[in-house]
């Protein structure tokens, strides 16, 4: 288990750090008061111990405050990635439904932002690149991040998405995650701690998809739709997904979340509400 992370490109990095470190005061302020004054769960760390991926966890005990989020997003040198039209929109669902668990694929100036806004929730990053794990945990080390690995590469896009119907085990309604080694979309190896909980929210901004051998977001996108339909509590998954500019993400999305189930989308954001899936039901979508 590791650590980290993330958030995109502004012309103003500073006036949209300083609204963010509004945003965040105003709601850690909000949130403790709507839950009487309990303060944030035990954070903990996990370190990247060797080359195979195994994590070592470790117990921290320090918590995230609202001075910690200030000071982070004033002097970290990141910049953000998404817009404020983008960030609020995700802000205002993560908002309505914390505590809450939130899945978040990939790292970024955000990341410490998302799981502030869940303070008595569960929040859990996954991350491919460990570079970038040690680089966010170095500044921001409460957060709570799985180092994962992808079998995909950008590349085989368009085969995987031709080709998915093909394998049983990719369709619904016997779909599933965890060892599904017949679906190659399946994120089937992620870690314990994922597949033991269902998650309310899953936001997909990783991992890298911009060039031919990087991962690509099939496989997020692809299982985060198993995930929601396969979902046994009552209540919807609200699942976001960025850069639907490009392709690959735009496809994905409305073969998997499907169109129907978009309900809000702002700029290269788009947000799906989706609903449990019907045990007879053959499709996603």
């Amino acid at each position: 288990m590791t650590r980290i992370n993330r958030i995109a490109v502004s012309e103003k990095p500073l006036f949209i750090t300083i609204i963010i470190a509004v945003i965040i005061t105003g709601t850690l302020t909000i949130t403790s008061l709507r839950h009487t004054g309990v303060t944030n769960p035990t954070s903990i760390l996990c370190t990247f111990i060797n080359s195979q991926s195994q994590l070592q966890p470790q117990t921290q005990l320090k918590q995230i405050s609202t001075a910690d989020v200030i000071i982070y997003y004033a002097t970290t040198r990141s910049t953000a990635q998404l817009t404020f039209s983008e960030i609020k929109l995700t802000a205002d669902i993560i908002q309505t439904l914390t505590p809450c668990n939130l899945l978040v694929f990939g790292i970024s100036h955000e990341s410490l932002m998302w799981s502030s806004l869940n303070p008595r929730g569960t929040t859990l990053f996954l991350e491919n690149d460990v570079t970038l794990i040690h680089k966010f945990l170095t500044d921001a080390p409460s957060l709570r991040v799985h180092h994962v690995t992808y079998s995909t590469q950008l590349s085989e896009a368009d085969y995987l998405l031709s080709s998915y119907k093909k394998s049983p085990r990719c369709l619904p309604p016997h779909v599933f995650l965890k060892g599904n080694t017949w679906c190659k979309l399946a994120l089937s190896k992620l870690p314990e701690d994922v597949y033991s909980r269902e998650w309310d929210v899953i936001i997909i901004d990783g991992p890298k998809g911009y060039y031919g051998e990087a991962p690509g977001r099939m496989g997020a996108i692809f299982s985060a739709a198993v995930m929601a339909r396969n979902r046994e509590k009552a209540g919807d998954t609200h699942v976001f997904v960025h850069d639907v500019n490009r392709k690959v993400e735009k496809e994905y999305a409305q073969e998997f979340l499907c169109r129907n189930y978009l309900v809000n989308e702002e700029n290269n954001l788009w947000y799906f509400k989706i609903p449990r899936g019907g045990r007879d039901s053959v499709t996603f979508c």
